[in-house]
């Protein structure tokens, strides 16, 4: 925990705009008003912030402090072995950006330039690649914290818009030339788009993310070990509230995140700890683990765990934060009353997910758990428990390993091979009111089987209505696409579709439609070694559609007589 100024009572005298402790030669806390910082709403503070930073780094490390007050900021740049704390009442405000067609934002000032390009960046989309174009930034640090009760507000921030791709009639050079003439999206073109998913972002401008000058995330690390981020709230992130790549030694413990697109990415991270957040992301993932190629080579995320959590996507943007709650316009039209807003590892998955733990966490009015491999990289060891979802728009559960492959060629690269997705656990799981047509998906892609799964003690109920149509739905292998629950479609299943997995485990499961749902249950396809114990669910039609499939066993079930197959 960091400490206020008020809080230390053997301050004595200040040296250096800082204050020190009677008999000690090194400032203890840097008091940013000390350093020109006016906290007036109006000036731009990042020099004053940024020279304070500064002192305290060449001082060795301290502390600096953020009085009660409204600091307009372009980009902060961290240095090792300082702290920032944010009092109560403290916030640093994300200054406007360029807008299109401008070289500088408020007053005059930009964010820090993004990095160059690589020649990775295409595995990757524009903001996983850049951290400098942020509100506040680090790279290659150690022992780096940012703690207490204020705020961080991406108001000036990007939430990751890009170039629109203009039609040949609209400025392209003809019929033997493709329409790839570059616009960028008008303020009015976004607020259509996202009104049209009843979700409107609010009354925010439109900064578009690869305009020079423009800031897309509220905090940006990269290459850094022994971080603790704690206690502040977080609103409008922009396309990252938190962008962590190549982090160790990581804690993100008590933060309230309310914003416009991820809440944390925790991209290539290992030894990580997640707790006791507060992630409210309608319009794309609240807790996101990933393991994308943005550092150039490839690079898992290892040892995590994800506790004490709630997540959301129903909510209007900065009312989690005020405490009103105010969900979204909508009726139980479950493509309304939510967004994203989900715990997910994934969708880039170059370096692979090991040993990760998921417990006791909420979900409401967002999508479902997901755990992606489609990238060639491992995810293994992997243990969920004691969850509750509710209003959840699409699958409960979805796991998916798949060859979309995006990434690097080269001899050896792991990238080059379908990974593996195995040994995983879920247990103790509840989820009420959830969307019918995907229900929970398992699947791996032929010749490439999820492997080692088991689900115990969960109990689904969601709102029916399948047809005998869809019961003979004939579902695509779509082996290389961007893994999202809808992406197979419609299933022929209302609780839970198997395809190419080996070596399932069920037991004391139950599915609750709320109306009469004409799927089975259960659909198995290309599944081998599968046991389900104790499995309650409506036996008409039958529970359980067995295709392709060897090896499977059905005990003490209410859903079903007893039975083996051949």
């Amino acid at each position: 925990m960091g400490l206020a100024a008020s809080a230390i009572p053997a301050i004595a005298a200040a040296q250096s705009g800082g204050h020190t402790l009677h008999g000690s030669a090194s400032p203890l806390l840097f008091d940013v008003r000390n350093y020109g910082a006016t906290g007036d709403g109006k000036t731009i503070d990042s020099p004053a912030i940024n020279k304070a930073i500064d002192t305290a780094a060449a001082a060795g490390g301290g502390t600096v402090v953020f009085p009660a007050g409204n600091y307009v900021s372009f980009s902060i740049r961290l240095k090792s072995k300082v702290h920032l704390y944010l009092t109560q009442g403290a916030t640093i405000i994300a200054a406007e950006s360029p807008l299109p067609g401008q070289t500088t934002g408020y007053m005059g000032g930009t964010y820090d330039a993004a990095e160059p390009k690589t020649a990775w960046d295409k595995y990757q989309d524009y903001g996983h690649n850049h951290w400098h174009n942020s509100l506040i930034w680090g790279e290659d640090l150690n022992d780096v914290s940012i703690t207490g009760p204020g705020l961080i507000w991406g108001k000036g921030l990007s939430f990751g818009s890009g170039p629109a791709k203009a039609p040949a009639s609209a400025g392209g050079s003809g019929p033997d030339t493709e329409a790839t003439t570059i616009r960028t999206l008008t303020p009015a073109e976004v607020a259509a788009r996202n009104a049209a998913r009843g979700r409107p972002r609010g009354s925010y401008p439109v900064y578009q993310a690869e305009q020079a000058g423009v800031g897309n995330k509220a905090i940006a690390l990269k290459n850094c070990r022994n971080v603790i981020l704690r206690d502040f709230s977080l609103l409008k992130g922009g396309h990252f509230g938190m962008l962590l790549t190549g982090v160790d030694n990581l804690t993100i413990d008590n933060l309230e995140i309310d914003t416009d697109r991820d809440g944390m990415d925790i991209d290539c991270c290992q030894n990580v700890r997640v707790s006791n957040c507060t992630v409210n992301s309608p319009w794309d993932d609240g807790i996101c683990p990933k393991s994308s190629f943005a550092l150039g080579y490839n690079r898992p995320t290892r040892n995590v765990t994800i506790t004490n959590c709630f997540v959301s996507g129903c909510y209007q943007l900065g009312t989690v934060l005020d405490g009103s709650y105010k969900k979204f316009d909508g009726t139980t039209d479950h493509g309304k009353i939510g967004g994203t807003g989900r715990i997910k590892c994934g969708t880039e998955s170059n370096g692979g997910f090991i040993n990760i733990t998921i417990s006791n966490c909420v979900f409401e009015g967002c999508q479902g758990l997901a755990l992606e491999t489609v990238d060639g990289a491992l995810l293994e060891d992997i243990a969920v428990t004691n969850i509750t979802m509710r209003d959840v728009i699409s699958c409960p559960i979805f796991l998916r390993l798949g060859a979309r492959l995006r990434g690097p060629k080269g001899a050896g690269d792991q990238s080059t091979v379908v990974g593996t997705l195995r040994r995983v656990l879920l247990s103790n799981i509840t989820s009420y009111n959830t969307a019918a047509k995907f229900g929970s998906n398992i699947t791996g892609i032929p010749g490439f089987a999820v492997e080692d799964v088991k689900i115990a003690d969960v109990y689904v109920q969601h709102v029916g209505g399948g047809t005998a149509d869809q019961a003979t739905i004939e579902v695509p292998e779509k082996e290389r696409s961007y893994p999202e629950p809808g992406m197979l479609g419609t299933l022929p299943a209302h609780g839970f579709y198997f395809r190419h997995v080996n070596r399932l485990e069920m037991s004391h499961v139950e599915v609750q439609p709320a109306a009469a749902d004409a799927r089975p249950t259960i659909y198995l396809d290309d599944v081998h070694r599968a046991d389900f114990y104790a499995i309650t669910a409506p036996s008409t039609p039958a529970a359980f559609s067995i295709n392709k499939s060897t090896d499977v066993r059905i005990r003490m079930s209410r859903a079903a007589e007893d039975f083996t197959t051949p």
